[in-house]
Formats: structure tokens, sequence, C-alpha cells
């Protein structure tokens, strides 16, 4: 199994920046990919961006030259750089990781309120 813990949230507003950190623990030989996902309010959950052990990466359209995602293997650590954030931005912010195994893995959630 993989434990997920993200750390990062807060209130920041608009034009602001903000930086999620998601920590990996227990299996984390089995990872295929982390990725970043967010859910606002009576919305559905969507991605955000993803990276794989080799640094590949995919960033949602919505946030693409906003949002960068990046890892630290070293740490089993990866990151979500937030700027110039928009108040459609406020959502929870979940970290994802998949397994070999197909199986997915997801944290608790970090909170992100953009608004003056």
């Amino acid at each position: 199994q993989v434990q997920l813990v993200e750390s990062g949230g807060g209130l920041v507003q608009p034009g602001g920046s903000l930086r999620l950190s998601c920590a990996a623990s227990g299996s984390i030989f089995s990872i295929t990919y982390m990725g970043w996902y967010r859910q606002a309010p009576g919305k559905e959950r969507e991605l955000v961006a993803t990276i794989t052990r080799t640094g590949s990466t995919n960033v949602a359209d919505s946030v693409k030259g906003r949002f960068t995602i990046s890892g630290d293997n070293a740490k089993n650590t990866v990151y979500l750089q937030m700027n110039s954030l928009k108040p459609e931005d406020t959502a929870v912010y979940y970290c994802k990781t998949r397994s070999w195994a197909g199986m997915d893995y997801w944290g608790k959630g970090t909170l992100v309120t953009v608004s003056s």
C-alpha cells in the first residue's frame, strides 16, 4: 500500500501563488505515476496534473501556463506550484498515485481558497 499526505493549502488572494506538496510512503517501488486532482464545491473531481517516474508531465488545459508539477524522487514527494491563482481554482486538491497492479491511492486532500 501507499500512503499520501498533502500539505500547503490555504487562503490566497487572486493573482497569488501557493505550492502544494504530496509525500508518499509505503510501497513506493510500486508507483507508476503521481498526480494532483481537485474538486470544487458542487463539481466533479478533475485532473490537474500528473507526473511519471521518468518526469513526463501532463497538465490540464485549464491550468496550463499557471501550474507546474514536479517531483523529487529522493524525497518521494510531488509538488504543485500554482501561480496566478483565480477564484475558480478554489477547491480541495487531492494527491493520487497508481501502482503497477492498477491500485489507486488517494490522499485526504488540502483546501485551497482563492479569495480577496
